[in-house]
């Protein structure tokens, strides 16, 4: 077996995650790769929601029984530790949604209905970048096309990163927003946010970053990023899915409008007219996902206990580990970044001339998950010309014998092909 500085303890911790003894195809070990779509949820985290729905289940914060109260201690109890584990000023500045694309299109549409200084109209500039999940591109061209606004993206370098060589161009007195990527999903690139930030800042433009692909693999310091708004979502970092977090400055969330209207967010209604309640709850309309959240903090505080900064060890050594072996395929290109520096545990590549969605059948039959196709970043793939890829993504589960596992398929799979 192979052994790497570095890691976890995997063989205690995958015994948490009863899905990983599962078997398919006639009894092939599984090997799950497919992290960067979703996680798999620890022993802790299912029990924390069957306990939930067993004894607390309740609608939340108006109720005066029992249960009620238990669901609200729950629910808000979730909240601090969300805001504990980003390092928030203010618990009251995380925000629940059911996932980071609604908490990015939160934002979009905060500012397409703000008043000055923050409103979004034909005569401002939002910029991206060409490496960003659908979620951070979509709701921007709705912005854009709703507005009159100027889209704008940083382009990409031929080994994967964000080309920043215009930077004053790009980011100008007339941007109102820099929304980007930390960590990109496809590509595996982690951004370099102070320069990205400090430039923003100086034409005073706000930054919104998505953490979706970084929150569960490293530290996640909110203050120290020094954004405006962050987002993430709860089912890549041993969460549920159907949760996710905005957070963002409280300043911020007092000035700016609700997207969604409806109970709670409430502060007073009449059939004239309405005034809403303080943030978080005044963008958390209607029930909110309140088993998801505890579920969420479950998560938490199983990450918590094994130690983000353990978890990033783990995980660089395991992607430097890959990122060798997988170069020592034939015919394998890596699209992205080719050294573990700067990198997240996400890789994804083409074979040849076979077809990712070949590669990505002929491994499951071996045992082996893996996503293929655009990975929601269709545009990465127009960049390098692919037509899609196949993506292998790494957790702290994860070990050096599942990578052995995916290069051995990849040899099938080219034998299969001839």
């Amino acid at each position: 077996m192979t052994q790497l500085p570095g890691l976890l303890d995997t063989e205690a911790l995958r015994k948490d995650f009863p899905i990983l003894d599962r078997t398919v195809h006639d009894g092939k070990k599984l090997v799950y790769l497919d992290n960067a779509a979703t996680s798999q949820k620890p022993r802790q985290v299912l029990d924390a929601l069957n306990e939930y729905y067993e004894r607390y289940n309740a609608n939340v914060h108006r109720g005066v029984h029992v249960l009620a109260e238990e669901a609200t201690a729950l629910y808000e109890g979730a909240r601090d530790k969300v805001a504990t584990f980003i390092n928030a000023p203010s618990r009251d500045e995380v925000i629940f949604t059911k996932n980071a694309s609604e908490s990015l299109n939160l934002v979009a549409n905060m500012l397409g209905w703000a008043d000055e200084p923050y409103r979004v109209d034909h005569e401002t500039e939002i910029v991206i970048t060409e490496m960003e999940h659908h979620s951070n591109i979509v709701p921007w061209q709705l912005l854009s096309q709703r507005t009159g606004a100027k889209l704008k993206w940083f382009g990409l370098t031929d080994d994967g990163r964000l080309d920043l060589s215009n930077i004053d161009e790009i980011i100008t007195e007339k941007t109102k927003i820099v929304s980007f990527v930390l960590v990109s999903n496809i590509l595996g690139t982690v951004n370099p946010v102070e320069k990205i930030v400090r430039r923003a800042q100086e034409v005073g433009a706000l930054v919104l970053i998505d953490a979706s692909q970084a929150a569960p693999h490293m530290p996640l310091d909110v203050q120290a990023l020094q954004a405006d708004f962050v987002a993430f979502t709860g089912h890549k970092m041993c969460g549920p899915t159907g949760i996710g977090v905005l957070w963002g400055r409280q300043e911020l969330l007092e000035d700016l409008p609700p997207f969604l209207g409806g109970g709670e967010m409430i502060e007073t209604v009449s059939m004239h007219s309405s005034t809403y309640a303080p943030a978080p709850h005044k963008f958390e309309a209607g029930t909110p996902p309140i088993a998801q959240a505890v579920g969420l903090g479950a998560a938490i505080d199983y990450l918590s206990a094994i130690g983000m900064d353990k978890i990033l060890a783990h995980e660089h050594a395991l992607t430097e580990y890959a990122v060798k072996r997988l170069l020592d395929v034939p015919d394998l290109r890596i699209i992205g970044p080719t050294t573990a520096e700067d990198r997240g545990a996400a890789i994804s590549f083409t074979l040849g001339d076979i077809h990712p969605h070949d590669v990505g059948q002929v491994l499951d039959e071996e045992g082996i998950a893996v996503r293929v196709g655009h990975h929601c970043a269709r545009p990465v793939c127009l960049r390098y010309g692919i037509p899609a890829t196949t993506r292998a993504s790494f957790y702290l589960y994860s070990t050096p014998a599942e990578i052995d596992a995916l290069v051995d398929g990849l040899e099938h799979v080219r034998n299969f092909f001839g």
